[in-house]
């Protein structure tokens, strides 16, 4: 019998090839181990990311600043904060950030897509993903990806960005239009870095993420006959009393081993995982914010 094709996302291949056993934790344990708090900085990012799709869906005459802190303002999310005062001096640093950046935007230009969803396949995949902005730029399309981190950006980020290289095959399919360069727009910074990509780098990335798949699904198959069988697992199924990781045999767990390093202080499964809290200080929700 011919393989399925592995349905995924680029972030679901890249928490693969960051670590298995995050990877075991995020998509195939269920009921899923219980995670750590929120982070104040993805509570930051997903504020900003919804104030900027927001504004685009506002009528032309709307699409000022003001809007944009406004819709910022009502959406904003608490969760992960020190204490409202934190949380407050931050709503005005992301009213900062959303004003000032859809002030340099043309409120006339109507984007292709915001918050769009493409997908695509070869004969190994079925890989889709949502794409914060899709610009038209003459007779090509562009991908556009908001960043909110602390980090400033380098041109490697966009050149080397998996999903980003998935997200321009996928759009030209779908769209029919050839979608050849990514962009990263970092707000706090205001810079954009800016990547062309040959049909040969995007093919090198789309055979990457064949590859990564066909790992992962070898991985998930074993998983699951593993936890099929009475010894596989010792949780009944829709059994949702128990916060911790399944149970399954030795040899499959080896197949998730995790990668211990800096990252597991901010890996919302720490708690389950005494290589990770090894390997790394425990962090603060807020500890991710540029204070």
């Amino acid at each position: 019998m011919p393989r399925r094709l592995y349905s995924c996302t680029p972030s679901r291949l890249n928490t693969w090839l960051d670590c298995r056993r995050r990877y075991r934790f995020t998509y195939l344990d269920r009921p899923q181990p219980s995670k750590g708090p929120a982070w104040a900085h993805n509570s930051v990012g997903a504020s900003v990311h919804n104030a900027l799709a927001g504004w685009w869906r506002e009528p032309y005459e709307r699409r000022t600043p003001l809007t944009a802190a406004v819709l910022l303002t009502n959406g904003w999310i608490t969760e992960g904060f020190r204490d409202a005062e934190q949380s407050g001096r931050w709503l005005e640093r992301a009213r900062d950030l959303v004003s000032g950046y859809v002030a340099t935007l043309d409120p006339a230009d109507d984007p292709v897509g915001v918050e769009r969803t493409v997908a695509t396949r070869t004969k190994v995949i079925a890989l889709s993903g949502r794409i914060d902005r899709l610009d038209r730029r003459g007779d090509e399309l562009v991908v556009v990806d908001y960043k909110t981190g602390r980090r400033p950006l380098t041109q490697d980020d966009a050149r080397s960005s998996l999903a980003l290289a998935a997200y321009a095959v996928a759009a030209s399919t779908m769209m029919r239009t050839p979608c050849r360069t990514v962009e990263l727009h970092h707000l706090p910074t205001g810079e954009i870095v800016q990547w062309r990509h040959t049909d040969e780098s995007l093919a090198r990335h789309i055979a990457r993420a064949e590859e990564v798949a066909m790992e992962a699904a070898e991985a998930d198959d074993r998983y699951r006959e593993a936890v099929a069988t009475p010894q596989g697992t010792r949780r009944a199924p829709g059994d949702r009393q128990q916060a911790g990781p399944a149970q399954v045999p030795a040899e499959v767990d080896k197949l998730f081993a995790p990668n211990p390093g800096p990252l597991c202080s901010w890996c919302d499964f720490r708690r389950h995982c005494p290589e990770g809290q090894a390997a790394a200080p425990e962090r603060r929700p807020w500890d991710g914010l540029a204070e």
